[in-house]
């Protein structure tokens, strides 16, 4: 905020700089041109009294000279007593020539008199229009810019930097202050998403916790009921290390009550992996419509510039535009997942979208370069958890693909991947509306 202040004072500054400037060159100008423009006159008034006397002089047909004062020095000043008379009054005379008005003026002398030609030097009317308009054109200006440096700090700055520490309270776990919302043009749309986004992070937290809870209690219940058959098992491979029984058909008795209970535990530990893989990420799935035109557009967006940067060739096919069944932001999470993909583990030159129809589906195919993964290993890419051999050092959870076979079973579409001339190529089909 400090930075926008101090924005805002030099541009006030700057302001008044543009303002001061502005007004000295034009009052220059405007004395420059005055200064032209009274001299001719005075010359085309000495012109016509050398020509016609001062009494013919007309000076309403002049701008700039208001006042034509004549003096006539008859001789040099005596200092005899009988003139002293007329020597102040010449002196006076003398005085009220040169010191008699309160304008400029300009003396010439003709024919041995001098006249005294009186000039303004704001008379143009010209001039001081433009004067005004540039001074109103500037405070209209000045204005303007003030009022959108304004508008910015209240609609936009000021509401950004209440958001400030919202990511940082986030990364702390702080999630109980919800973020105000505003009627903001600018913001208030992130400020919904940052609150969905804390909420969601709530729920998720929540659910993870309940999940824990949920499979630390089946885990400690089936621990205490594998201790049942265990102990069994103990005791009569005791008995029969010490030969306890001698009759043979106890013996096979004894071993087929083993045999019985190493199938509770079986049974029990069957329990304990099917709940190891069920459904922990809980992904929830709004189902509607949307135009494949939004989809592409979203990734084309995204990834037209990203790819450019990292210079990996990306093309999109020609398509007929449809509306699709599903979630158009879970659908965009699932294309993007597999073209991170692509750019993860592919050689780096080229990545295409391709688009089929079939059944009254739409078929959308990321394809991408130098695949590495061998056929064997194809049917496992969408298994939680597993990462292929071409992974190399590139980190990752083996949770990407697994996430996307889930979002698209919700949409009640479908994702596969099969490998065609050392092209990995993985398949997205969605249901057409009103298929």
């Amino acid at each position: 905020m400090k930075s926008f202040y101090k924005f805002y004072t030099i541009a006030i500054a700057g302001i008044v700089l543009i303002f001061v400037a502005a007004n000295l060159f034009l009052a220059r100008t405007e004395k420059t041109e005055t200064r032209r423009y009274y001299r001719v006159e005075v010359n085309r008034i000495v012109n016509e009294i050398k020509r016609n006397g001062v009494e013919n002089v007309n000076l309403s047909d002049y701008r700039y000279i208001t006042h034509i004062e004549t003096f006539y020095e008859n001789g040099s000043l005596v200092s005899s007593s009988e003139n002293h008379q007329k020597n102040n009054a010449l002196e006076e005379r003398k005085k009220t020539f040169y010191e008699g008005t309160d304008s400029d003026y300009i003396i010439r002398e003709i024919n041995g008199i001098f006249y005294r030609f009186d000039y303004l030097t704001s008379t143009d009317k010209k001039l001081n229009t433009v004067t005004t308009v540039v001074n109103f054109i500037l405070a209209a200006m000045s204005l303007m810019i003030l009022s959108i440096l304004t508008y910015v700090w209240y609609k936009i700055l000021k509401p950004f930097h209440s958001l400030r520490e919202v990511p940082y309270e986030l990364s702390r776990g702080n999630l109980t202050i919800p973020v105000k919302e505003s009627k903001s043009r600018f913001f208030g749309k992130f400020v919904w998403g940052i609150n969905m986004l804390r909420e969601n992070i709530e729920q998720q937290k929540q659910r993870e916790l309940a999940l824990i809870h949920d499979k630390k209690t089946l885990v400690l219940s089936i621990s205490h009921d594998i201790k049942t058959p265990l102990s069994a098992i103990k005791l009569y491979s005791q008995a029969l290390s010490k030969e306890l029984y001698k009759d043979p058909a106890k013996k096979i008795e004894i071993a087929e009550s083993i045999n019985e209970k190493t199938n509770e535990i079986e049974k029990f530990i069957s329990q304990i992996i099917k709940a190891s893989n069920e459904d922990f990420l809980n992904l929830e799935v709004q189902k509607g419509e949307f135009y494949l035109s939004e989809l592409i557009h979203k990734i084309t967006q995204y990834y037209t510039e990203k790819l450019e940067l990292i210079r990996i060739a990306f093309s999109i096919d020609h398509y007929s535009d449809c509306i699709l069944k599903g979630d158009l932001d879970r659908s965009i999470e699932v294309l993007q997942n597999i073209i991170e993909n692509a750019v993860k583990y592919g050689d780096g030159h080229n990545i295409s979208l391709a688009f089929s129809e079939e059944n009254d589906c739409q078929l959308i195919t990321a394809k991408n370069s130098g695949c590495t993964l061998s056929e064997t290993e194809l049917p496992h890419i969408f298994d939680s958890f597993w990462r292929g051999s071409n992974t190399g050092n590139n980190a990752g959870s083996g949770l990407g693909l697994a996430i996307c076979r889930q979002l698209m079973y919700k949409m009640n579409g479908d994702i596969f991947a099969e490998i065609q001339d050392n092209m990995m190529c993985v398949t997205l089909v969605f249901g057409k509306a009103g298929g």
